[in-house]
């Protein structure tokens, strides 16, 4: 048998850092043309640094930093080219971060190619590694896809080191489809449209001890929004000190109570605005910062039990654990359909969540086990081969998204995320726990035990069942059950302590020169029961 790896100790998640609310604009056809120009052109100056920080690489420094900012503000002012240059960092380290993801995926799948080229064609492989491939036609294409693969990882790890990145302002998949407008089921005038919207720059990060906590982008207790118009856009203005104020006011449904708090303080909120060109709707965004909420220790969190939930494809399985481990009640399933746009999955992950955490509510825990899943080692396509079904099953899985929605809701719920190792926990629930659960009315599935085995390893049990006792008149041909004791436990595997008192009617316990040795007792499975003996002749006659 394989040596199994290690695992790694369950932990809180920490809770979210920020908070982020949005609400929609009622705006004109004439504000509507104000904003459109004013983002447009701020969008344009957004593309220009971006361009200038490209260029720099890794020569970039806080002087050329302060450079880039001096002269954006001529064309805007200072503020908008303080949150022109802070976008267009953020966005050059993400793209920085992509490559590297990029270059490990390359050589991952790199390393599995040259593994299956070195083995036999038709060898199976194992759970750990794959095997050769099915036939010399395969093995010859692979072997040129592995040319392939390491020109891309050369070209890739020459653009790292040369500080080089690709990253384009409105989204890279968005300039594609412009060369792709019949699959994408759009005209030329939508696409432009949509291209146009994305490249909008109309966002101002917050600063703490100005007026409502932003100068840049205001908005009043009363819900009064107003932008400081860029230099060369000031005749636009239809408010004192080159301010455009809109009409009609902004209502934050969500957390309005707090975002009101925040800005009666002059504590800093940022605000985007962007413009919705499916539904042809305007909408600001409100974010701000939270405190660190000191994180809750892990037994505390664990005292009235958990839920372990296994996330999978098209659903949540959840078992409610009391805290001894044990399962209670009926498993429970949330479904989701992960079909469809982004927007739709982001839909069904929420309403999947929200149904998930009012169930454990309910149950009257405290803390929720998840899986700390990574698939990005897992998405290659040379590792898994022919299973389309399945590599397209993880590729599209939203571990990330799904984990962070899970986080930040949990936490207005004072409920607590513990991520646990996800090693067998599917095999190991399947083996211990689908069988002995399944009745004739409830018939348990393998996520649903898998989400025991994820509750216990939360709590620190083991994922394997204690075993039950044996019957009372057949004990010894039981033997010593060490099953019932953990590993780790100190003397689990030692005599039982003496008991005062007496236990027959003839010695008393502990007494004798042999009590506490097992092997000179005749027990099941002792040596004492081998060793050789003779027994007496009986007698023929009386």
């Amino acid at each position: 048998m394989a040596d199994l790896r290690g695992l790694t100790a369950p932990f809180v998640v920490p809770g979210p850092a920020g908070v982020a609310v949005r609400a929609r604009l009622r705006v004109s056809a004439a504000e509507e043309r104000v904003l459109g120009e004013v983002g447009g052109w701020l969008g344009s100056l957004a593309s220009g640094d971006l361009a200038a920080r490209c260029r720099d690489g890794l020569d970039h420094d806080a002087e050329r930093w302060a450079v880039r900012k001096r002269a954006l503000t001529g064309r805007s002012s200072s503020r908008w080219a303080g949150s022109i240059t802070k976008a267009t960092h953020d966005q050059w380290a993400l793209a920085r971060r992509s490559l590297a993801t990029h270059i490990r995926g390359l050589e991952a799948g790199i390393a599995t190619v040259r593994h299956r080229l070195s083995l036999p064609v038709g060898e199976k492989g194992s759970k750990r590694a794959p095997g050769g491939y099915r036939s010399r036609r395969e093995w010859h294409a692979k072997s040129r896809r592995l040319t392939v693969l390491e020109a891309r990882h050369a070209r890739a790890v020459a653009e790292w080191r040369a500080g080089r990145v690709r990253v384009v302002r409105g989204g890279r998949r968005l300039a594609n489809t412009r060369h792709h407008l019949a699959e994408a089921r759009l005209t030329e005038e939508e696409w432009r449209r949509r291209w146009e919207a994305a490249r909008l720059f109309l966002s101002a990060d917050g600063e703490s001890g100005k007026r409502y906590g932003n100068e840049t982008i205001r908005v009043t207790p009363d819900g009064q929004l107003s932008l400081k118009l860029p230099a060369p856009l000031a005749h636009l203005a239809n408010a004192p000190h080159g301010r455009f104020v809109l009409e009609r006011p902004v209502v934050f449904p969500y957390r309005g109570e707090e975002w009101a708090d925040r800005i009666a303080g002059n504590r800093a909120v940022a605000y985007t605005l962007h413009h919705d060109t499916d539904r042809d709707r305007w909408y600001v965004t409100a974010a701000w910062q939270r405190k660190n909420v000191p994180v809750l220790p892990l037994g505390a969190a664990l005292a009235a039990g958990c839920v372990g939930v296994d996330m999978n494809d098209d659903h949540l399985a959840a078992w409610h654990l009391d805290p001894h481990g044990n399962p209670v009640g009926d498993p429970h399933r949330f479904s989701y359909d992960l079909t469809g746009t982004a927007a739709h999955w982001d839909a069904q992950i929420r309403h999947a969540l929200t149904r998930l955490l009012h169930w454990a509510r309910r149950c009257g825990v405290k803390a929720i086990a998840v899986e700390d899943l990574d698939f990005g080692g897992e998405k290659t396509r040379e590792k898994h081969g022919h299973k389309k079904r399945f590599r397209r099953l993880i590729s599209r899985f939203p571990t990330a998204k799904l984990r962070a929605r899970l986080v930040s809701m949990a936490a207005e719920h004072a409920v607590t995320i513990v991520a646990v190792d996800p090693a067998y926990t599917s095999r190991w629930g399947a083996q211990h726990w689908q069988k002995p659960l399944t009745t004739p009315r409830r018939k348990t599935t393998r996520h649903d035990a898998a989400s025991i085995a994820i509750g216990r390893r939360a709590q620190g049990h083991p994922v394997r069942r204690r075993t039950a006792p044996p019957p009372n008149d057949r004990s010894d041909r039981y033997g010593h059950r060490t099953v019932q004791a953990p590993p780790g436990v100190p003397g689990r595997e030692e005599p039982r302590p003496r008991i005062p008192g007496p236990r027959t009617r003839s010695v008393p316990p502990g007494h004798g020169a042999n009590a506490g040795n097992q092997n000179a007792q005749h027990r099941s499975g002792r040596s004492a029961e081998h060793e050789s003996c003779q027994q007496d002749s009986l007698p023929l006659s009386p």
